[in-house]
């Protein structure tokens, strides 16, 4: 005989679970996993725009680093103490803290070629397309006395 779902899978089960297994404690929730650096990659007909999430940030707080062809997004928030006599914080829930994040972009851009700017927590980094030159073999022939 089927029975109503109202119950769950059985109408006994939590009932006799007592009985033999200890039940389990409670568990606390989940913190909400920290998103940082959301990235929006846009490609264009002369190269590529992203634009970076970075909400609270100070402009002077972002570093832009190319080594290598590696394009590294870094920020950091800085935390002073604040030694109000007004009372003392019992839990403050804000990000201090490190970030970064990397992208491959190529070995023959430079740091020029690159130009960002960063206003209402976005920054913004345009990014160029510049394809490699093959270099044209040159014949170099041996002088025979």
């Amino acid at each position: 005989m089927l029975m109503p779902n109202i119950w769950g899978e059985n109408l006994f089960d939590d009932f006799f679970d007592d009985f033999h297994y200890p039940r389990k404690a409670p568990q606390p929730p989940k913190k909400p996993e920290i998103e940082i650096m959301k990235t929006d990659i846009k490609e264009t007909d002369s190269g590529y725009e992203l634009s970076v999430e970075l909400p609270g940030y100070k402009k002077e707080d972002i570093k832009i680093e190319l080594n290598n062809g590696c394009l590294t997004i870094s920020a950091e928030l800085k935390h002073e103490e604040d030694q109000s006599d007004n009372g003392k914080y019992i839990r403050r829930e804000r990000y201090y803290g490190k970030t970064a994040r990397s992208f491959y972009v190529s070995e023959i851009l430079t740091e020029k070629d690159i130009s960002a700017k960063y206003s209402d927590g976005i920054l913004n980094i345009c990014i160029p397309k510049k394809e490699l030159k093959p270099e044209v073999e040159e014949t170099k022939y041996i002088t025979i006395e």
